[in-house]
């Protein structure tokens, strides 16, 4: 075996070599604090411009289809790029958010038939064979998810009599009936009367008034939560009910009658088997609070129902809509009409504009015609598409002083935050200077977002030098003081990670909070290395060991925001080779080992959103442009550029290009929140292949990346580098 796999590592690499140059290992590349370039710039890889063709008669090889795939995928973004600079795809998630948001517009009187009748299309066109609805693509009927869609289909007036209901209700009461579904479903369903408020946790609009750094303050939990959480308290408070015909309700998603459902006996309630548990003792609580709810205190009460809102209008100054995310907005919505609102005020009127400008229109075929549908999208990613693009098509060759590049970089200066944020709570000696994920979203910067967007600034060239500079160091600064002392970093606050949250019963999507994660930390160490940092940098040797701590047994790292163990292992060698850890430590070998092992048969990798509630699905799934791709980086950052595998992962992109320069994908891919909501970046299966095929022919040709060049380059110069 070892003998044939040779003999294939040999030919393969005789079929991509250009023979211009003999082949150099990557590890040999590896940034070093000492390592020099002869001349005082780097060497730029050659443009490869869209027009040109290779001339009739041209005997193509291995390398012209690389160069081919990459010229063409250059040209296909080059033609997407918006007028002001960014790029930016849908980001789709599951059927929830539509149903959701039919829910909010009928909660509203907002009812447009014309909307709900392409809402219904969308649906019915996501319903699976055995009558639910999945939350990715590919995965089984879900219990929320299928009774949200069945409740916002009835609300639309479709009959329960339908062939499609009644599969759905067959199915929904298969998984339990609505008992069964989680909490924020049980919610909706309590604003029409369709549950009782009993069977909801409790959360009382007092928790408002604990002081910030208390231990179970609002500021406690992770961002996302705090932006829905805060407009619900409000809801929580009033509890508003919008009266709905008997004949749209859900009353047939029982198992048995309402009235004689005792909620103590489902979930969130039903008790551990062991008598003391943390879940036990708050669900203890849980009956507390809700005595204490029958007679509250007015004072307490009116304080924090006055703090909530107060707090809320001060998050909806900007354009974006409360938190820039969906539920948030929603949540917003209600919240305001609780608080005497109307629905023409220029406040509702804003935030509902808001959520409209997250509609996607499309079309399906349905019944055997092509119809009209809509559907939601949680947020927009324009810094995250744009970013993660300018890395790749630095990788890919194009210039760094190029115009659609400079443009790019332009608009994402401009995005730097200047405000003081939440995250001020967690981190108070840091000053404003991230990236958010959306057009705007000025309070909530993120690391992940900040980390990309500052490794794609240190590799253009602006005519704004010194704003360059100066925008680099203070994302930089903010970066490094978000790091949590567990050495690792969390998306939006610093230590936010106390896991007694995830006991409580209100937290059955164990979402609350925002711990220190395996792909952030491999992240920031490779930004730190573009800015021209190696492992002498104060905030390395924690992260090191941080990353040594949380790697899996069979070498692997988990993701937590990319889908899943292939993402998170991709990211975290990306920064170990960026920051120059050596390449042949026994612990990155087992990270190669596990990637290699794999590989399917058709060359590709691909992973299941199923991996991250059972283990043995881990790196296990259908191929995707997007995951083999990843997997490639991982594998040629480790310095495994010559393997088979990758030779074959190469083949696997090479093929499944489409004519136009782009690739296919209909899998989730991201992550919202482990278990619980997926994400399919439309754009993931388009920059991710691009890059790794740069990544591969520089290395094969090159012997290094266009981004070790670069950053050897910082290196020698010093311009970015300042204290921490």
């Amino acid at each position: 075996m070892n003998l044939i796999r040779t003999l294939f590592s040999r030919l393969s690499e005789s079929l991509l070599s250009n023979g211009s140059e003999k082949f150099r290992s990557a590890a040999e590349y590896a940034p070093a604090s000492l390592l020099r370039l002869v001349s005082d710039k780097p060497v730029g890889l050659p443009s490869l411009d869209p027009a040109v063709r290779r001339p009739a008669g041209h005997t193509a090889t291995q390398p012209d289809a690389i160069d081919d795939a990459i010229r063409r995928s250059q040209s296909w973004f080059l033609s997407q790029q918006h007028a002001e600079g960014y790029w930016v795809a849908e980001l789709e998630a599951d059927t929830t958010l539509t149903s959701e948001y039919l829910m909010l517009r009928r909660f509203l009187d907002r009812v447009d038939a014309d909307r709900e009748q392409k809402v219904v299309h969308y649906l019915k066109s996501m319903q699976l064979p055995d009558g639910g609805w999945p939350i990715y693509y590919g995965g089984p009927s879900e219990i929320s998810a299928s009774v949200k869609a069945y409740f916002a289909l009835k609300l639309s007036g479709v009959s329960a009599d339908e062939p499609f209901m009644v599969r759905a209700k067959e199915r929904i009461l298969a998984m339990g009936g609505v008992v069964q579904a989680n909490v924020f479903t049980k919610i909706a369903l309590a604003l029409f009367d369709q549950y009782d408020w009993e069977g909801v946790p409790h959360m009382p609009v007092e928790i408002m008034l604990l002081p910030k750094r208390f231990y179970f303050s609002i500021y406690a939990i992770s961002y996302w939560s705090r932006a829905v959480l805060i407009p619900l308290l409000i809801i929580f408070a009033h509890r508003p009910v919008c009266r709905i015909p008997r004949e749209q309700g859900v009353d047939e998603l029982y198992l048995e009658p309402r009235k004689d459902i005792r909620y103590w006996k489902y979930p969130p309630f039903n008790k551990d088997q062991h008598w003391f548990t943390p879940h036990n003792l708050f669900v203890a609580l849980d009956a507390l609070l809700k005595i204490y709810d029958r007679m509250p205190m007015r004072v307490l009460r009116e304080k924090a129902l006055q703090k909530a809102s107060t707090w809320m209008l001060e998050h909806l100054k900007g354009s974006g809509g409360l938190g820039a995310i969906y539920p948030a907005m929603a949540n917003s919505i209600m919240a305001l009409q609780c608080l005497g609102y109307s629905a023409d005020d220029p406040l509702v009127v804003k935030a509902l504009r808001e959520i409209e400008d997250l509609e996607v229109y499309d079309s399906v075929q349905l019944d055997g015609q092509r119809v009209p549908t809509v559907h939601l999208q949680p947020c927009f990613s324009p810094i995250w598409d744009t970013a993660l693009l300018l890395n790749a098509l630095i990788e890919a060759g194009m210039p760094q002083d190029h115009l659609a590049l400079q443009k790019a970089g332009a608009y994402l200066m401009s995005r730097q935050t200047t405000t003081v944020g939440d995250w001020i709570v967690s981190s108070p000696t840091a000053k404003p200077g991230g990236w958010y994920f959306q057009f705007e979203n000025e309070l909530y910067p993120d690391v992940d977002d900040s980390a990309v967007v500052l490794m794609a600034l240190s590799k253009l060239k602006m005519p704004q030098s010194a704003e360059l500079e100066d925008s680099l160091r203070r994302g930089m600064q903010w970066v490094v003081a978000m790091q949590g002392s567990d050495g690792g970093w969390g998306a939006y606050d610093k230590d936010n990670n106390r896991v007694v949250f995830n006991y409580i019963p209100f937290a059955d999507h164990h979402a609350l909070l925002d711990p220190s994660t395996s792909d952030l930390a491999g992240r920031c160490l490779e930004m730190l290395a573009a800015l021209g940092y190696d492992r002498t940098h104060p905030a390395v040797a924690p992260a090191l060991a941080f990353l040594k701590k949380e790697q899996e047994a069979d070498g692997s790292w988990y993701g937590r925001w990319g889908v899943n163990y292939i993402y998170g292992t991709w990211s975290v060698l990306a920064g170990l080779r960026a920051i120059g850890e050596d390449l042949s430590a026994p612990y990155i070998r087992r990270a190669v080992s596990w990637l290699e092992s794999k590989q399917n048969p058709d060359g590709g990798w691909g992973e299941s959103c199923l991996s991250y509630a059972e283990a043995e699905h881990s790196g296990k799934g259908d191929s995707t442009p997007s995951q083999t791709a990843w997997a490639l980086m991982g594998l040629m950052s480790a310095g495994a550029v010559d393997s088979f595998s990758v030779a074959r992962g190469v083949q696997f992109l090479l093929r499944h290009q489409l004519k136009g320069g782009s690739w296919e994908e209909v899998r989730h891919t991201g992550t919202g929140f482990p278990r619980v909501f997926y994400l399919r970046y439309h754009w993931y299966c388009q920059y991710f292949p691009l890059w790794a095929l740069a990544m591969y022919r520089n290395l094969r040709t090159r012997g290094k990346m266009r981004a070790d060049e670069l950053r050897h380059y910082v290196q020698v110069d010093g311009s970015y580098r300042t204290e921490r």
